[in-house]
């Protein structure tokens, strides 16, 4: 028995090292062949590997709607969780909380735990279908993501329009961290307002809140300031109540993509507010203590939020491919980018538009595209079907218990819209756990008022 195993091991030994030899040469192959990690998935099942760019509306779609039998499906995104954006602005002043409405992405379910990076995707070689990833964690990692097929929705920024100060001075509203910077700003300005040695043009410098934009997030976002100092600065700011001002500035008109009496209407009650001023104008600087009018006028506030259109992201800035004038990916009507050759990478959300048929950049839009997207990926054809977009409507908030609802055949406003809104958006949350919470946090802001706990 022995001699037996002596013999084993005079066999094995030289082919064990030969076979340490080999791979060690062929590592040092792959080191010189490149400075990054090549992160390549083998599969013995035979399914394709998708991957997708982002976690927003569009690219949640696709993952919660593709059938993870026939895909590998890895994620990149620098957020691991989908955010449910239209309450959004209900967080900066505490009628919902942060957790309220966002959604793990892991959640959905990975095949394996690496499938989903927590990276920023740097660049794009078609050809080779290859992703150039950073990590959000630590920049020094650098890699390349293989892929069959690709799905782009990365999202896109705020449009600064390349007005001073924009960047360094003002708040967007993208992101739950931007809403939490926002809801700290807040507080801050009021214990600030209060403080020994604080005067009272500071004072009221500090409480003037000054929103740029007139869309819905602009609008949703002052209905919501609105509630907070009607219902819960008067009892816990008594003596500041008054000297609260809110400016919503929008070049054109507000709530442009709704029904002209329902715009009128949002008009009508946000100028029948006390301290709450609609101005027609345009902003030329934003300041430290400051927002500067097309006209030359300064208006001194103590916060300026920013929500005016759409700008691409630097990832998408990279690509060279067609792009139209907002800089968004044009794809052709099955959502495939134009200039592929592969016909593998497909474009979804605000960072994309169908180059014959020109979409809105809402919520709507992408989640639609994805689960369409998500279809006809299983397809032997993907390109059996064109995409195609007709609108259920949009809802939005205007404050004190009022909405808008503008959805085919049905117009309305008022109390009744706001319950449709409400109802709407808690049907449409990602996960039973967020359609339980929800209803919580506005319960509890109903009977005990909005938290003002101040923390970094």
């Amino acid at each position: 028995m022995k001699m037996f195993q002596r013999k084993l091991l005079q066999i094995w030994r030289p082919q064990q090292s030969a076979l340490c030899v080999k791979s060690r040469q062929n590592l040092s192959v792959v080191n010189m062949q490149s400075k990054s990690i090549l992160r390549h998935y083998c599969s013995s099942t035979g399914r394709e590997k998708l991957v997708i760019l982002g976690s927003g509306w569009g690219s949640y779609s696709v993952l919660k709607s593709i059938d993870k039998k026939k895909f590998d499906v890895v994620v990149v995104s620098p957020r691991n969780h989908f955010l449910f954006t239209p309450l959004l602005a209900s967080t900066t002043v505490g009628t919902l909380e942060f957790r309220s409405i966002i959604e793990p992405v892991r959640n959905t379910g990975f095949r394996q735990t690496d499938h989903f990076h927590l990276s920023y995707a740097q660049s794009l070689d078609m050809e080779k279908k290859l992703i150039t990833c950073e990590s959000v964690l630590d920049s020094s990692i650098k890699y390349d993501l293989s892929y069959d097929k690709l799905v782009i929705g990365v999202g896109a920024l705020s449009n600064t329009f390349n007005i001073p100060g924009v960047v360094e001075n003002s708040f967007f509203l993208k992101e739950v961290a931007d809403a939490r910077k926002i809801r700290n700003q807040i507080l801050s300005n009021f214990e600030l307002s209060i403080q020994p040695g604080v005067n009272y043009e500071e004072a009221k410098r500090l409480l003037h809140f000054v929103i740029v934009g007139g869309g819905p997030t602009g609008v949703e976002f002052g209905a919501e300031l609105y509630d907070f100092v009607e219902q819960d600065v008067s009892r816990l700011y008594k003596q500041k109540q008054y000297e609260v001002r809110v400016t919503l500035i929008e070049s054109n008109q507000i709530l442009g993509a709704f029904d002209e009496r329902l715009r009128k209407y949002a008009e009508k009650k946000i100028k029948e507010r006390n301290r709450f001023t609609l101005l027609q104008s345009a902003v030329t600087e934003v300041r430290p203590d400051s927002v500067v009018l097309k006209d030359g006028s300064t208006l001194p506030c103590g916060l300026v939020v920013w929500s005016t259109g759409v700008a691409p992201r630097p990832f998408v800035r990279s690509l060279d491919v067609p792009k139209n004038k907002q800089g968004q990916i044009l794809t052709d009507e099955y959502l495939n980018v134009l200039g592929d050759s592969t016909g593998s990478v497909f474009a979804l959300g605000d960072c994309a538009d169908v180059e014959t048929m020109p979409l809105p950049c809402t919520a709507q839009v992408a989640e639609r595209e994805g689960r369409y997207l998500a279809q006809q990926l299983v397809k032997a054809d993907p390109k059996s079907e064109p995409f195609k977009f007709q609108s259920m409507g949009m809802l939005a908030y205007i404050g004190r218990y009022q909405g808008l609802t503008d959805v085919p055949q049905v117009k309305m406003q008022g109390f009744t819209s706001w319950l449709l809104w409400r109802s709407a958006y808690l049907t449409r949350l990602g996960s039973w756990r967020l359609r339980m919470q929800v209803p919580l946090d506005w319960l509890k802001t109903l009977l005990y008022g909005r938290d003002v706990s101040r923390f970094e």
